[in-house]
């Protein structure tokens, strides 16, 4: 019998459960009403970053854990077009929700899930 860790990227751990903190619920919910949102990185550096988010580091740990559990995809060869706010960025891109994302955002609204 195989044991699981949790970290698969399309997995939802052995408890089926899924744990969101209150920025998770409001940022899945922001991606909810606009399709794309812009994420960028520098060269050499795999942390994202939003440009139009507050606090570059809240936001970078934000979008990882995200990814992680499999909310969200961050595409760096599909930058918006007409978007020029990723500012000195070398690397452009895009974020929009996943299948699993939008399922779990489409729950919360059926639920009525409110940010704490």
């Amino acid at each position: 019998m195989g044991t699981c860790s949790g970290n698969c990227g399309s997995c939802s751990g052995c408890a089926k459960e899924l744990v969101l903190s209150g920025a998770e619920i409001d940022f899945l919910r922001r991606l909810g009403e606009v399709a794309f949102l812009p994420v960028a990185r520098g060269l050499g550096d795999l942390t994202p970053i939003y440009p139009e988010g507050d606090g570059p580091e809240t936001m970078s740990l934000l979008l990882q854990v995200m990814e992680k559990k499999g909310l969200i995809s961050l595409d760096y060869d599909k930058p918006l077009a007409g978007y020029t706010g990723y500012g000195d960025y070398p690397i452009k891109g895009s974020m929009a929700l996943t299948q699993r994302g939008q399922q779990v955002l489409e729950l919360m609204e059926y639920q009525g899930v409110q940010a704490e």
